[in-house]
């Protein structure tokens, strides 16, 4: 795996931890926790929802669903 690669899968890990961890976060807050931009977020994100873990139930705030998920170091 690219290290490239390696770091974006680690970075989504950490996002959805983060999202877990607080409840609901919005945009702006992953934005200043992580120091990423706006549109990475939005990407890491979409990543999260296309894959069932994380929801928007309003417009800019974020949390995770109900689908069970086993995390590995």
């Amino acid at each position: 795996m690219k290290p490239s690669t390696n770091r974006m899968l680690t970075r989504i890990k950490a996002v959805y931890m983060f999202i877990h961890e607080k409840g609901t976060v919005s945009t702006q807050q992953l934005v200043d926790e992580f120091g990423i931009t706006p549109r990475t977020v939005q990407r890491d994100l979409n990543v999260l929802a296309f894959n069932d873990l994380v929801q928007s139930p309003t417009k800019g705030k974020w949390t995770t669903t109900q689908k069970k998920v086993r995390l590995t170091s």
